[in-house]
């Protein structure tokens, strides 16, 4: 018998697999449960609907994306703050662009009234905690951490989508170009 953080995880990677192959609307849970390999009973035991499979790999996608730029940012020298900001920056992109369709899944619902996603925080609390401890060591100087990294954040996702939309996904033009931009606000 496989541990529960084990079918967990084979439930939503198969849902994961199929939201994006075939759409959330024409995935159903038998489709789940059978690529998965579990019964019916299984699902129901750990998701009460495919919604709440949603959010859980909303809440994984979120939680593994700020996991890898932190596992990458804890390789740089602590008071190297723009190789840190870069290290960031090619993160968040990379990871972007390698799971951009289940994010386009996981936050297929996002609207302007829902402004304040956890999930969106987590990424934003992140680079702020970044960009707050090179201000405090004057590597740059910025009026409102917070409101800056929101701009990154935002502008960061919105340049990797163009590049995404236009068939130029390539990260390390896009850190490149991001990093121009970037580098203008950044100053010390």
């Amino acid at each position: 018998m496989l541990p529960a953080e084990v079918r967990v995880d084979d439930l939503m990677t198969a849902a994961a697999d199929l939201f994006i192959a075939k759409g959330i609307e024409a995935t159903t849970v038998n489709d789940i449960v059978e690529l998965a390999g579990v019964g019916k009973g299984t699902f129901y035991h750990y998701f009460a609907t495919k919604e709440d499979v949603i959010l859980a790999l909303r809440e994984r996608f979120s939680r593994d994306f700020t996991k890898k730029v932190a596992d990458a940012l804890a390789q740089c020298p602590g008071d190297d703050h723009r190789a840190r900001f870069a290290t960031w920056l090619r993160g968040t992109v990379e990871a972007y662009i390698a799971n951009y369709e289940l994010h386009d899944v996981v936050f297929h619902e996002f609207r302007h009234s829902n402004r304040n996603s956890k999930e969106k925080e987590i990424v934003i609390a992140q680079l702020s905690a970044l960009l707050g401890e090179g201000a405090k060591a004057d590597a740059w100087s910025l009026p409102d951490v917070r409101a800056a990294a929101i701009a990154i954040y935002d502008g960061m996702h919105g340049v990797v989508d163009d590049a995404i939309a236009t068939g130029n996904g390539d990260a390390g033009a896009i850190c490149d170009r991001l990093s121009l931009l970037f580098g203008r606000i950044l100053v010390a």
